[in-house]
């Protein structure tokens, strides 16, 4: 029975079998029930949408993955900066100071045979200290020697890490003066601390012969220097290596 027989009968029932007046309260009364009824339905059935409508995404996937973190609180892994390897001396290359000749040589003064004039290039080890590289008491120091005995220094390189006589190639000086040639050109130069006899340099693909000397307090340490007609001063290696006297690569 739809809402209109629902009525229908209502009015019915409030006749009289004697056609006497119909019972118009009870007329009301059962419409008002009636659209009661229909506001309730029509609710339900709104309520009913809402809740499909919010079910269905879950019911889609059931078994998918949790809802992904917002951009803001995904969190990525820090990378370390990668450090730079310390160069030459407290200061990189730096030329040495004028107190630098108040350093008396460690050892012999070795002679390179390169000479300016009435000078000559010559390599010598000077005693250095630096509180915080108790592992680092030496320096090799490129300088010039007058015919008189006089000693200038022009460069100055030293350990910035670890000890003086780690085994291997340590510090390796190159002149920085550019084109201002205020000082005789200080060839590539530096040492090692092992038995090698012979050390090579890579420049462009081609090798160049190092000069050698060993050091007179220690002949484990190895002075060597390239001739500026070989490596023009100032040119960075590519490569070096040192070998022993058989010739093997130490």
């Amino acid at each position: 029975m739809n809402e209109a027989d629902r009525l229908r009968a209502a009015m019915r029932a409030t006749e009289s079998t004697a056609h006497a007046p119909l019972d118009l309260a009870a007329v009301v009364r059962e419409g008002r029930r009636l659209r009661r009824r229909r506001r309730l339905a029509g609710t339900g059935a709104a309520g009913l949408v809402l809740a499909v409508a919010v079910a269905v995404p879950v019911a889609l996937r059931p078994d998918g993955p949790p809802p992904q973190r917002p951009a803001e609180a995904i969190t990525t892994g820090s990378v370390a900066t990668p450090t730079t390897a310390p160069t030459a001396s407290a200061t990189p290359d730096a030329r040495a100071t004028p107190g630098s000749t108040d350093r008396k040589p460690v050892g012999t003064v070795v002679s390179s045979g390169i000479r300016y004039g009435d000078q000559e290039r010559v390599f010598y080890f000077v005693p250095i200290g630096v509180p915080e590289l108790p592992g680092v008491k030496i320096g090799l120091v490129a300088g010039r020697r007058d015919a008189d005995g006089r000693l200038t220094p022009d460069l100055l390189i030293n350990d910035v890490e670890g000890r003086d006589r780690h085994a291997g190639f340590h510090q390796i000086g190159y002149d920085q003066q550019g084109d201002r040639q205020v000082l005789p050109p200080v060839p590539t130069f530096g040492y090692f601390v092992g038995p090698a006899t012979r050390i090579v340099g890579t420049v462009d693909g081609r090798q160049v012969p190092a000069e050698l000397a060993r050091w007179s307090v220690d002949p484990g340490v190895v002075i060597f220097w390239f001739e500026p007609t070989v490596l023009t001063p100032g040119v960075r290696l590519d490569g070096i290596v040192a070998l022993d006297k058989r010739g093997e690569r130490l």
